[in-house]
């Protein structure tokens, strides 16, 4: 029989195995719980990382997800092989341009008269050839006569004045549209014109200013700058939304004329 010193000895050992069990187990149950937040951290990541794309980037030119440009959309249009395609019904009634090869140098200088002050676009062929021809097609055809612009943008890293729409709903367009002319590196800085759309390939006739840089992902046409005026739609800005910081410009403005300089 073993002696009562065996006994004790047996018994201290028996403990000593019991407390490293439970250590090890205690260590697994830690680590485990570290990969669990670790992956719950990522998912939130994640979802924070979504939630700031759905909301700078896509429709008119801020609400869902647009999609990537599209390289060989970009590069047929930069050529100037212009594709005008029949896109539901025309706001207000002008015909299209015609189809094929358009100018693709030099810029062309727009005055614009606006119920709030004039301002100067300078549109640029070498840019966006395609959205530049459409662009001179409908100001000449007096589209965009007495049409209001019926949405602003006031936020920290997003302001701009969208125009372009004679029914001022954000929805009417002229009945045709057109390819994207995309920089995959374009910057929506202040000064800008850019058209607005409601998907890839899907520009038409409204357009929108940007006031103050602007965060977005390229997939808006950029087709020149403001080179005069741009305080117009400052003070637009200040004036603020009739809902939040994006909405109905309070101070209401509308394009008078769009008359391309001789």
């Amino acid at each position: 029989m073993p002696t009562t010193k065996q006994r004790r000895e047996t018994a201290r050992r028996r403990l000593e195995r019991q407390i490293q069990r439970r250590q090890e187990a205690a260590a697994a149950r830690k680590r485990r719980n570290l990969v669990m937040a670790a992956g719950l951290g990522v998912v939130v990541v994640i979802a924070a990382v979504v939630l700031v794309v759905t909301q700078v980037s896509g429709n008119d030119p801020t609400t869902a997800a647009a999609p990537t440009p599209t390289p060989s959309a970009s590069t047929a249009a930069a050529t100037g092989d212009c594709t005008y395609t029949k896109d539901g019904t025309a706001t207000k009634s002008v015909g299209q341009p015609a189809n094929g090869k358009v100018t693709t140098s030099g810029t062309v200088t727009v005055n614009v008269a606006t119920t709030r002050g004039n301002m100067t676009f300078s549109l640029d062929r070498a840019k966006a050839p395609c959205t530049v021809n459409s662009f001179l097609y409908l100001a000449g055809k007096k589209y965009y006569d007495n049409t209001p612009c019926h949405r602003l943008t006031t936020g920290a890293n997003f302001g701009v004045l969208q125009c372009g729409d004679p029914g001022g709903t954000g929805s009417g367009g002229p009945g045709y549209k057109y390819a994207d002319e995309l920089d995959p590196n374009g910057k929506y800085t202040k000064g800008v014109l850019a058209m607005a759309n409601s998907g890839a390939d899907t520009n038409g006739s409204q357009f929108f200013i940007v006031y103050k840089n602007t965060q977005l992902q390229p997939n808006y046409t950029i087709f020149g700058t403001v080179t005069k005026g741009l305080d117009v739609v400052e003070n637009v800005a200040k004036g603020g939304t009739q809902s939040g910081d994006d909405g109905k410009p309070k101070t209401a403005i509308s394009l008078k004329t769009l008359t391309p300089a001789t």
